[in-house]
């Protein structure tokens, strides 16, 4: 588990291009996070900082206590192109999620002790996949796909889990599907996770707290029944309005 502080986090990229502006909040261990705003809001940007591929240009993001200066361990990413390795199994990729926890020797060798092996056979089960562990991750559907990158996420054991738009590609069936194993392995883990979605009836179905964006700054932080549709108007468009409506939203994919 983790407890992750951003505290006044601005990114600026060139000379004038705002990324985030004094960005602040606190998630305690455990809670499932939901962002939102429209593209270009700084969804990934703050992910980006918070898996240590970036770092701000002003303030801290600290996670666990500790400020976030790299790409750490324990944390792992779903992202919205899975990634996987089409011509090995689910059980594989599923497993390569341990070479962020393996010496560097054993990962060139990719050797995996039974721990390892372990985690990756209890993922694949908490996604519902234990029984396909053996297909040809070419062979599965598109929602089948993306559980087998959230098992391997899993495998990596992290106390923080990053998602970036992991159901934008699926229809919404897959999509509800997949985000419903996701939710289920964080409850199960009790594991702080931060997912970034563009669909807002999903995400109210599956998020505990929301955190909205609009060019670079929070504009809604809160739970499920403060996120009323004047909020989500104002969170994707803010005072312009006139032409636009959240059941659009609402039915993104």
């Amino acid at each position: 588990m983790a407890t992750v502080t951003a505290t006044n986090v601005t990114k600026i990229y060139g000379e004038d291009t705002v990324a985030l502006n004094d960005v602040s909040f606190e998630i305690p261990d455990g809670e499932f996070v939901v962002l939102l705003g429209p593209s270009g809001a700084g969804k990934s940007t703050l992910l980006r900082i918070l898996n240590g591929l970036t770092q701000p240009t002003e303030g801290t993001l600290e996670i666990g206590g500790e400020e976030v200066t790299g790409t750490r361990s324990d944390i792992a990413m779903v992202f919205q192109m899975h990634y996987l390795v089409e011509s090995m199994s689910a059980y594989r990729n599923a497993l390569t999620g341990a070479l962020n926890r393996t010496e560097t020797i054993d990962s060139v060798l990719t050797h995996y002790d039974e721990d390892d092996k372990e985690l990756a056979l209890d993922a694949l089960d908490t996604v519902g996949l234990l029984e396909e562990a053996d297909q040809r991750a070419g062979s599965m559907s598109g929602g089948q796909q993306q559980r087998v990158g959230i098992a391997r996420a899993l495998t990596q054991n992290p106390s923080l889990l990053l998602a970036d738009e992991p159901v934008a590609s699926l229809d919404p069936r897959a999509a509800q599907e997949v985000m419903q194993y996701l939710k289920d392995a964080a409850t199960e883990r009790d594991l702080t996770s931060i997912v970034s979605l563009h669909q807002v009836n999903i995400a109210r179905e599956f998020g505990e707290r929301f955190i909205g964006l609009r060019e670079g700054e929070v504009v809604f932080d809160g739970g499920k029944e403060d996120l009323t549709m004047d909020v989500v108007d104002d969170i994707y468009y803010g005072d312009d309005t006139t032409d636009h409506g959240v059941e659009q939203i609402a039915g993104e994919s």
